[in-house]
C-alpha cells in the first residue's frame, strides 16, 4: 500500500511589525494528532485527505503540523527550532512513497528571508526523489528554492480566501498523477514588478478574478495541472516580494511559459487597479454617523489577518474624539489591560492604558475609565473548524462603544471572534474588524456600508507609508518607470 506522507508549517510575516512570532505562537500537532485536528474541517489538509481516502488503498503518514496566527518575523533560534523538528519528524518516514506539503508561502525570519523554501529544499533532501507537492497561498512569496524542492505548486483561487478545501484537493490529485507516472509537470514562474492592494483583488467582482479565470481554465485544460497568480503579501518585506504567474503544464515547458507570460501581462497591464480606495478616519466616522444599519470599518492597517500586532487603537481615539454615541464594537490586544480586567472583575469600573502595548512605534496608548462587561479564557473556533487562542478576553464598556481586549493575537475576520466572546455584530452600528478584505464573507450580508479606513499601522494599504528596504526594486506603484521582463503593451 503506498504511503503518502503529510506536513504543515504556515504563518504569514508582516515584517514591519515590531512583535515578533515566537516559537510557543506556534500551535502545533505531532502525528496522529494532525488527521485529528484538520479532518472535517474547512481547510486544505481536510481536503486533500478526503481525495486520499477516496482512493481507498493509501496509508497517510501524518508528521507534524505548525501553524501560527499571522505577525511579525519568526527570531532566529524559534525558525531553526520550529524547521529542525518539522524535519525531524518526517526523518523517520523517509521510505514514504509521496509527500504533501501544506504552507502559507510568506513566512519570514528576523535573518532567514525564505524559511518555507530552506524547510522545503531539507524535506527533499530527507525524502529524496520522490512526489512532492506542495499547497500555498496566493499571498506566498515565491522563490526559487520552493520551485526546485516541489514537483508542482499549487495555489489558491480565491480572495477572499474560500477554497482552501478545494485547493487541498487539488493539490492531493496532482501528487496522485505523480504517483501513477502519468505526468511530467513543467512548471514556470514570471515575475511581475509589483505589489498589490486594493478591492479589484476580490476575485468574484475584481479584475484579479478574471486572471485567476484563465488560470482555471488552464487547469482544466488537457495539459493542465496548475496554474495561479501570486501576489505575494505587501509587508513581508524580503527581495522576493513581488507578483508571479506561475504556471505548470503536463510536460511542456514552451506552452507554461507563453501561458505565464499571457496571464502576466494582463495583470501588468491593469496593475493602476490593483491599488486600495481608502477613506480618512474623520470622513468614515462621519458617514458612519448619518448612514442607518451596520458600518464595518476595516482596519486593514493593522490587520492581524495580515500579520500586524493587533494593538492600534487609532480607530477608538477617532470615535472618542468625535463623541461617537451609536453602539460600536472594536478588538484590540493588549494583555496588560486583560490582567487589570481580571483583577477587577466583572462589573468593576476601572481606568486602563490601552493600545500601543506591541507596536509602540506607531500607536501611543489611550487612558480611558470603562466597565468590565465580561471575561473569557479566549478559546473558540474560527469559522472554517480550526482552534483559536486568544489568551484571557476582557470586554471593557467605554460609553456606547464595546472593546474586545485579548492577550494574544487573533484572526479578527469572521463574526466567531466576537460571537464566541458574548458579542453579536449584529447588536452593533458599527463593527471594527482586523481585516483588509476576508471579512467580506462573514459581513456583506449583514453590513449597510463597509469603509476601509486610512489609518497607520504595519500594514497599511497605503504602500508609501511602510519603510521598504529588501524588495524587489523597482517596483509598482513604489518606484516611477517600472519596465517589467516580458514585452509589455501598457
Amino acid at each position: 500500500m503506498p504511503r503518502i506522507l503529510i506536513a504543515d508549517l504556515k504563518q504569514e510575516t508582516a515584517t514591519f511589525n515590531p512583535a515578533p512570532t515566537t516559537y510557543d505562537c506556534f500551535r502545533i500537532y505531532r502525528g496522529a494528532e494532525l488527521v485529528e485536528a484538520f479532518e472535517g474541517s474547512d481547510t486544505e489538509i481536510a481536503g486533500a485527505l478526503d481525495v486520499f481516502a477516496e482512493q481507498g488503498d493509501i496509508e497517510i503518514v501524518p508528521t507534524m503540523a505548525a501553524d501560527s496566527v499571522s505577525g511579525g518575523a519568526i527570531p532566529t533560534a524559534d525558525l531553526d527550532r520550529l524547521i529542525d523538528e518539522l524535519v525531524d519528524s518526517i526523518r523517520p518516514h523517509a521510505g514514504v512513497e509521496a509527500a504533501y506539503i501544506c504552507m502559507h508561502g510568506a513566512m519570514a525570519g528576523e535573518t532567514e528571508p525564505d524559511p518555507e523554501g530552506t524547510a522545503l529544499t531539507r524535506i527533499r533532501e530527507v525524502l529524496g526523489e520522490i512526489p512532492i507537492v506542495v499547497s500555498l497561498d496566493l499571498h506566498a512569496i515565491l522563490t526559487d528554492k520552493m520551485m526546485q524542492a516541489a514537483d508542482i505548486l499549487v495555489p489558491y483561487h480565491t480572495y477572499p480566501h474560500i477554497d482552501m478545501f478545494s485547493t487541498g484537493q487539488r493539490a492531493a490529485h496532482n501528487l496522485l498523477a505523480l504517483m501513477a507516472g502519468s505526468v511530467r509537470p513543467t512548471m514556470v514562474k514570471v515575475p511581475i514588478p509589483m505589489i498589490v492592494r486594493g478591492d479589484e483583488l476580490i476575485t468574484a467582482t475584481g479584475r484579479f478574478g478574471d486572471a485567476i479565470k484563465i488560470c482555471q481554465q488552464l487547469e482544466a485544460s488537457e495539459a493542465g495541472l496548475a496554474a495561479g497568480v501570486i501576489i505575494g503579501n505587501a509587508f513581508t518585506d524580503v527581495p522576493d516580494l513581488q507578483s508571479y504567474a506561475l504556471v505548470t503544464l503536463n510536460d511542456d515547458e514552451p506552452a507554461a511559459f507563453r501561458e505565464a507570460t499571457a496571464i502576466a501581462q494582463f495583470m501588468w497591464d491593469n496593475r493602476t487597479l490593483f491599488q486600495a480606495d481608502l477613506m480618512s478616519l474623520d470622513d468614515a466616522i462621519e458617514q458612519a454617523k448619518t448612514g442607518t444599519g451596520l458600518a464595518v470599518f476595516s482596519d486593514g492597517a493593522d490587520a492581524t489577518a495580515s500579520g500586524a500586532a493587533g494593538d492600534s487603537n487609532a480607530i477608538l481615539k477617532g470615535l472618542l474624539a468625535a463623541d461617537f454615541s451609536a453602539p460600536a464594537l472594536l478588538p484590540i490586544v493588549d494583555a496588560a489591560a486583560v490582567d487589570a480586567a481580571l483583577a477587577a472583575g466583572v462589573g468593576a469600573t476601572l481606568t486602563v492604558q490601552l493600545g500601543g502595548s506591541l507596536d509602540s512605534g506607531r500607536f501611543s496608548p489611550v487612558e480611558l475609565t470603562a466597565q468590565v462587561k465580561s471575561l473569557h479564557d479566549g478559546n473558540f473556533s474560527y469559522e472554517n473548524g480550526m482552534q483559536a487562542n486568544a489568551g484571557a478576553v476582557a470586554v471593557l464598556r467605554c460609553g456606547s462603544i464595546d472593546i474586545q481586549v485579548s492577550q494574544r493575537s487573533i484572526y479578527v475576520v469572521g463574526r466567531r471572534a466576537f460571537t464566541s466572546h458574548g458579542l453579536d455584530p449584529r447588536d452593533y452600528e458599527l463593527v471594527v474588524v482586523k481585516s483588509p478584505n476576508g471579512f467580506r464573507t462573514h459581513y456583506e450580508e449583514i453590513a449597510s456600508q463597509i469603509m476601509a479606513v486610512d489609518v497607520p499601522g504595519s500594514t497599511s494599504a497605503n504602500l508609501h507609508s511602510l519603510p521598504y528596504e529588501k524588495c524587489v526594486r523597482p517596483v509598482f506603484p513604489l518606484d516611477d518607470d517600472v519596465q517589467p521582463g516580458f514585452i509589455a503593451t501598457g
